[in-house]
């Protein structure tokens, strides 16, 4: 592991906290100071100014609109925009930019990156991904929305689940099953699909803290042209991970950095209530410190291992555990500082962000209890911490695997059952 950046990265990083310091408020705290009401308008200002500098998608190849540098200058730009607050585009951008455009890059068609990367550039296409069925959540490969050929057109059925900004979005890229006899991994297919269109709905899903920003997308009968494959017919489960290669190798060390942010409001609040010199309070708070520490190390080998040449692999599920683990520990000692305060929050809110609130908002008791709220889900979504144990000890351990549903007797009870479902 090397913890030590390149020359070349860190005159970049003097660029960006430049570009930062000239185009941010003179009173920047970050996107939660601003009045919720200004927030949009700002957002879309800054995605303007972050394309004209070219700051949207550094290690995107000029000829696609991108500034042509390396995966460490976006990881140095990803790092100094979390330290300032500051919104690397709009919620959309990590789906299009960040997985999607990344992924045609490397394996879409000259007509396919042609096409589609100028409008994930501009904002003119909005994406988000559909991965999650109902019944194939921790087990990608298990989804059942299907994908038939008729004529130059895919014919797609089913549901994803958990989608997220997919009520903002006017386009998703799936994961459909195309051959219901190969072997599950075998028969995925990776397709793109304009979302306005008869046959696509989307329901939104509300949350324990009231918001929506995930959503259920229904296809009955939707369509899509036939080349709208990346990659090949069948050869979906590699295209897919390689896609969630991209969106992990950019986060591998900013994680750490918002999980920081966030203990130093813990430690605020601790303050604010003079809990500071409890001991079991200090105890606590150490064990927080100790572990978004490690967080920052392991992203700084994985950060590593990606400049080598090393995609993800199954070492990720540690990281997954961690974080996700960590995020519900934080937030239930942050319950226990505000103590009755928590059953009667006041204060502003958090904008309903998936992990944590928004540089810049208010140290308030809402805001801790909304964060408490969506912490709950972290051991779920993304892979369960249960798959993510099991991952840990079957390939990187080398433990026994555990029965599966899919393989032997288990298969053709599953299959009896979903036949009787039917009909």
């Amino acid at each position: 592991m090397d913890v030590d950046y390149p020359p070349s990265a860190q005159e970049f990083r003097s660029r960006v906290k430049a570009f930062l310091g000239e185009h941010l408020p003179a009173d920047w705290t970050g996107m939660g100071g601003l009045p919720e009401d200004e927030r949009e308008a700002f957002r879309v200002q800054w995605r303007r100014t972050l394309g004209e500098h070219s700051m949207l998608a550094v290690s995107w190849p000029e000829q696609y609109g991108g500034a042509g540098l390396s995966l460490v200058e976006q990881v140095v730009l990803a790092e100094e925009f979390a330290l300032a607050g500051a919104p690397q585009g709009s919620e959309n951008d990590s789906f299009g930019i960040g997985m999607l455009g990344n992924t045609l890059i490397h394996l879409g068609t000259e007509e396919q990156k042609a096409h589609y990367l100028p409008k994930i550039l501009s904002g003119e296409q909005r994406w988000c991904q559909g991965y999650s069925e109902p019944e194939a959540g921790s087990d990608l490969a298990g989804i059942r929305t299907s994908a038939v050929l008729d004529g130059d057109e895919w014919v797609i059925n089913g549901q994803k689940t958990w989608t997220s900004a997919g009520h903002l979005a006017d386009h998703i890229f799936l994961l459909a099953r195309t051959d219901a006899d190969a072997p599950k991994h075998r028969g995925i297919t990776f397709l793109l699909v304009p979302m306005e269109q008869p046959g696509v709905e989307v329901r939104p899903i509300r949350n324990l803290a009231g918001y929506s920003l995930f959503n259920e997308v229904f296809f009955t009968d939707a369509r899509t042209a036939r080349s709208e494959v990346v990659g090949e017919v069948n050869d979906g489960w590699r295209v897919a991970m390689a896609l969630l290669g991209f969106e992990r190798g950019v986060t591998a060390t900013t994680d750490a950095i918002r999980f920081r942010a966030e203990l130093d409001r813990l430690f605020a609040l601790a303050r604010e209530r003079g809990l500071t010199s409890d001991a079991r309070v200090r105890d606590r708070l150490a064990w927080c410190h100790s572990r978004v520490e490690v967080m920052r190390f392991r992203g700084l080998q994985a950060l590593t291992r990606s400049l080598a040449g090393q995609r993800p692999g199954p070492e990720s599920a540690i990281s997954k555990i961690i974080w996700s683990e960590y995020a519900q520990a934080y937030t239930e000692l942050a319950m226990e500082i505000l103590g009755p305060e928590a059953l009667v929050p006041s204060g502003q809110r958090t904008g309903g962000l998936l992990q944590m609130p928004e540089a810049g908002t208010e140290n308030s008791p809402l805001s801790w209890v909304e964060t408490f709220l969506a912490a709950r889900a972290g051991t779920i979504y993304a892979g369960s911490s249960q798959i993510q144990r099991n991952i840990i000890g079957e390939v990187l351990l080398g433990l026994p695997k555990e029965p599966r549903l899919d393989a032997g007797p288990f298969r053709e009870l599953a299959a009896s059952r979903s036949s009787q479902a039917r009909g």
